[in-house]
């Protein structure tokens, strides 16, 4: 009896992981960061680990923060980044130095390397390299025709351009444009020198020339999971198998197939089959393209229709209040417009600290952004209204309530409506950048289109959400017929 006891409670222990335990893995927004939390995810559903994957957060900061608010478990970093973009350190350290730094600053553990080094480099073009005879990147500064393209977290990260120019004495001033883009920008002559990844598959299949670091500015970036130190021990180990197991020519393999065309689960499944780490021979079958598009369609739709409800909510109310209380009528539109100007990318960001990522900091995004359109359409329909309507109606003996239900608001209701409408066509197209915190949608595959500079998976995303655009001017068309009187949708034509 003990024994069988004793066996219950061993099996109990093996499968306890599957009970309740999720870890969700988070990645940055380029083809290696995919690859790379791609094998970190199936390797942990291989062993029993449920797990959520929050793809293509934009950048180290966004994702960063991600993993100290609980956002995400862990995601691919890399050694470099973490001692000069977060920690911010004064001089080269060693691997173990890193690690206890992270543990003490952050409560995070950086585990060991996968194995190789992806530093930055600079590249150009092959037969450009040869027709200047460019060699370093120290020989750059007799070239100032050059047009130099950096990707943007590059152009502003100290350990980037700042850095690079300061030490290398490069007077000049490139300009920012995403990674992906910038290879396809150089075949076509529009760009001459770039950053790239040493273990990008573009470097090969654009033919670029990577400059001598001849100064030793670039610090080693292995890469690396980046966990938080309470993740579940039973986690960590098994992404400890990891350790050592990735070659950089292994690594620009991969990131080759993935330009080829090859899913990043299909790449990462065969160097997990590779390299025998995977002990089932199941494999997980995703949706179909079809299901694939209607799921982000949906949550896209969720997404907007959420913040747009929310912002009909408290911006029409807000405009009653500011044309009653005419006093704090600039100001209630002044901060409204204010926070119209924020960039999307930016406010998204600033969010995740106080609301992790995902749908909630998105559809308070929305929200935000659906304000000023309803505030301001609505008190401008209001303060419209004809005075001798006005005059006319108190004259007759209708309070203020009933002038507002019975004859301003109906009168205002077309230009309110518009206001909506604008609000709904705003949030749709803003809706796109929430796959840059893990929201989902169809923005999506316009990410992972960026990340591969593959034009079809951008318009996978990009057309059907101008399609969900049309698709709802035409319900607020059908809308107006249906609750706006003739007569005043005539007026508000004419």
């Amino acid at each position: 009896m003990s024994r069988i006891l004793f066996s219950i409670a061993l099996l109990l222990g093996v499968a306890a992981p599957t009970m309740g335990q999720t870890v969700i893995v988070g990645s940055k927004q380029f083809n290696e960061g995919y690859i790379l939390s791609e094998i970190l995810a199936q390797l942990l559903e291989d062993r029993g680990f449920a797990v959520t994957r929050k793809f293509g957060l934009q950048g180290t900061l966004v994702a960063f923060e991600a993993l100290k608010n609980r956002g995400i478990d862990v995601y691919p970093e890399y050694s470099g980044t973490l001692e000069q973009a977060i920690l911010k350190l004064p001089r080269r350290v060693t691997y173990a130095e890193l690690q206890a730094e992270l543990q003490r600053r952050y409560q995070m553990e950086l585990l060991d390397s996968f194995g190789f080094n992806n530093t930055y480099a600079i590249a150009l073009g092959r037969k450009s390299a040869e027709h200047l005879r460019l060699k370093t990147i120290s020989d750059l500064a007799k070239f100032l025709e050059l047009r130099i393209g950096l990707s943007h977290e590059f152009l502003n990260r100290q350990d980037g351009w700042p850095g690079l120019a300061q030490t290398y004495r490069l007077p000049q001033r490139p300009v920012g444009i995403e990674h992906g883009l910038a290879y396809q920008a150089i075949r076509e002559g529009k760009l001459d020198v770039t950053d790239v990844y040493s273990t990008d598959g573009d470097v090969k299949k654009y033919d670029l020339f990577l400059l001598d670091d001849d100064r030793r500015y670039f610090p080693q970036y292995l890469a690396a999971p980046l966990v938080r130190s309470d993740l579940d021990s039973r986690v960590k180990r098994v992404l400890e198998e990891l350790r050592g197991a990735i070659s950089e020519e292994e690594m620009v393999g991969m990131n080759a197939m993935a330009l080829e065309g090859k899913s990043f689960a299909e790449v990462a499944n065969g160097f997990l089959r590779g390299k025998g780490l995977l002990r089932h021979d199941t494999i997980t079958i995703g949706r179909s393209k079809w299901g694939t598009l209607l799921y982000r369609a949906a949550t896209h739709v969720k997404l907007t229709l959420i913040a747009l409800l929310a912002g009909m909510a408290a911006a029409i109310p807000l405009g009653i209040l500011v044309y009653r209380l005419r006093a704090i009528s600039r100001w209630v539109i002044y901060v409204a417009g204010l926070l119209q100007t924020i960039p999307s990318i930016a406010l998204l960001a600033f969010m995740i600290p106080f609301f992790g990522i995902g749908a909630t900091p998105a559809v308070i995004a929305l929200f935000l952004y659906a304000l000023l359109p309803i505030l301001r359409n609505t008190t401008t329909a209001l303060f419209s209204i004809d005075p001798v309507l006005k005059t006319v109606s108190v004259g007759i003996g209708l309070t203020a309530w009933q002038r507002l239900r019975y004859i301003e608001l109906p009168l205002g209701a077309p230009t309110i409506l518009a206001g909506i409408k604008t609000a709904a066509v705003i949030n749709i197209g803003t809706a796109t950048l929430a796959a840059f915190i893990g929201a989902g949608g169809l923005g999506e595959p316009i990410v992972t289109g960026l990340a591969l500079n593959d034009t079809a998976l951008i318009l996978e995303g990009a057309v059907p959400a101008a399609i969900l655009a049309i698709i709802t001017e035409f319900v607020f068309e059908s809308l107006e017929r249906l609750l706006i009187p003739k007569h005043l949708l005539q007026k508000a034509v004419e």
